[in-house]
């Protein structure tokens, strides 16, 4: 042993925040919106034999029943430990929380059937359920082909091109063309534009530059206008109609001046083109009018549906009533049977394990969603008390508020209220907001002395910049200096920040030139 070295034993003690598996499974509940819920819960359906769904009728009848019950609050700052599971003591409490359905999950009053049956069943209706994918741009255009009436030769070479074609509705260079590039490379440019040469060279059979260009041609008078372009000009190009309005003047503009269309330069636009301001910016118009991506509405993600994990409605008394609007999300249930076959003598030990950690996963399930709906009850009801204003009222009266007060008040880490508001809407008389629309910072109103929320300063921002003069739009500076004549001390960078989140232009691509 070198010298300066040493060996001994000795104890410390240290303390270790441990998460049970259980409390795991409520915050990954908790924090699932109503439709990411309705598929875990199918998905557990699927994989624990020993949950079921309960009938509409019973289920609102588990409602009352649930509602006379005292549950214990859900506090994420209790002392974390991994459950040591026991027998007897969790089967009782099993056993208690189904004594109210005894009458109905007894076997005596339902016929027996066979669980795969079951199973199988509810994968069929879930299936059945499922909407159509919608088709895609490749399907689209592959439809179109039989009406070309070409040679099968062609037909095959028309259907090369267009598996080369991307979602947006353009030619690209395909991921697997490209072999030497690293993973990298590929990341940072995806959407390459391919070449007719390159086209040429990856065909399988030997074809020519000239028929390869008259069958690009083919694809590009296919629906939808503008697919089959290889950059931005060519679809924009491909959309125009011989001897419409500013044929020409659009082919320039497309051509020659898409930068200075962004930029709002239009005198050096009619400088360079000779053209009116006011033809000039009735050709924009027209571009305006042009898809930039004509694939894009055969995506399946071009269309988002929000669906509202709680409903806020104003009663008579002109009281606000807060409920979840779980009619999306499935009521589960665990039968009595499967807890007598746990219990029945002489079971197969196998078995009894498997029913063991079948039963606990089930319990841990309905546990999670029955604190799911508690939580976001209790805590959507402190976020109403604070922004009265804001139903009331409307947007504008939105008052400044911390997700720390409302986890004060609910008795709750602010990681819990994170969790419960993160990615849930809320219907309201004033319409569907996200959650999270109802927490932010703010500032003080230096003529008034209130606090004034951050919401209000983008609303103060748009009616600023709405009522503009066209002809000589509002400089950030001078957008600053009238925030601050109206008492809202804010900087420039915070309007240049709005605006920007607003997708507010800049003052000089916001003049109108024809005024």
């Amino acid at each position: 042993m070198q010298p300066g070295m040493s060996l001994n034993l000795g104890q410390r003690q240290e303390l270790q925040l441990r998460l049970a598996p259980k409390m795991i499974q409520s915050m990954e509940i908790l924090q699932l919106p109503i439709m990411a819920l309705q598929k875990r819960i199918a998905q557990e359906m699927q994989e624990n034999p020993v949950i079921e769904e309960l009938p509409q009728d019973l289920a609102d009848a588990d409602e009352e029943s649930e509602a006379r019950v005292d549950e214990p609050e859900f506090n994420v700052d209790a002392p974390l430990v991994i459950d040591e599971y026991n027998d007897d003591v969790e089967f009782k409490r099993l056993e208690a929380l189904n004594k109210d359905w005894d009458d109905h999950f007894n076997e005596e009053h339902r016929p027996s059937r066979n669980l795969a049956d079951e199973q199988s069943e509810r994968k069929h209706d879930a299936m059945q359920n499922m909407p159509s994918p919608p088709p895609s741009l490749h399907d689209h255009l592959v439809e179109q082909l039989p009406y070309l009436e070409v040679e099968p030769e062609q037909y095959e070479l028309l259907r090369y091109v267009i598996s080369h074609i991307d979602d947006n509705g353009y030619l690209v260079e395909h991921l697997k063309d490209r072999k030497n590039e690293t993973a990298k490379e590929r990341e940072v440019d995806v959407a390459r534009p391919l070449s007719l040469e390159d086209l040429v060279a990856n065909y399988s059979k030997p074809v020519t530059l000239v028929e390869m260009e008259a069958t690009l041609e083919m694809i590009q008078r296919l629906d939808p206008p503008g697919v089959g372009a290889r950059d931005l000009k060519e679809c924009l190009l491909l959309q125009l109609k011989p001897g419409q309005p500013h044929y020409e003047l659009l082919r320039k503009l497309i051509l020659d001046h898409l930068d200075d269309i962004w930029h709002n330069r239009l005198p050096v636009i009619q400088k360079k083109t000779g053209a009116s301001l006011e033809q000039i910016s009735a050709a924009i118009e027209t571009l305006r009018e042009l898809n930039p991506k004509p694939g894009g509405k055969f995506t399946s993600e071009s269309t988002q549906y929000v669906v509202p994990d709680i409903i806020v409605e104003r009663t008579d008394s002109g009281e606000y009533e807060v409920r979840l609007a779980d009619d999306w999300e499935p009521r589960i249930h665990i039968p009595r049977r499967f807890y007598e076959m746990y219990k029945e003598k002489g079971q197969d030990p196998t078995v009894k394990e498997f029913l063991r950690r079948k039963l606990q996963s089930a319990e841990w399930l309905t546990d999670a969603i029955r604190q799911r709906r508690q939580t976001l009850q209790k805590v959507t009801r402190a976020i109403i008390q604070h922004q009265r204003a804001f139903l009331d009222n409307g947007p504008e009266f939105i008052e400044p508020l911390k997700m720390q007060q409302i986890a004060d008040q609910v008795g709750v880490h602010v990681t819990t209220i994170s969790r419960a508001v993160d990615d849930k809407w809320v219907q309201t008389p004033r319409g569907v907001f996200p959650l999270k629309r109802f927490f932010g910072g703010g500032t003080r109103n230096e003529v008034t002395g209130e606090e004034v929320a951050w919401e209000t300063i983008k609303n103060k921002l748009l009616e600023m910049i709405g009522s503009e003069d066209k002809s000589n739009p509002l400089s950030d500076e001078e957008l600053v200096e009238m925030m601050h004549k109206s008492g809202y001390p804010v900087a420039r960078r915070t309007v240049t920040k709005y605006r920007k989140m607003l997708d507010i232009p800049s003052s000089r691509q916001r003049k109108d030139w024809t005024k």
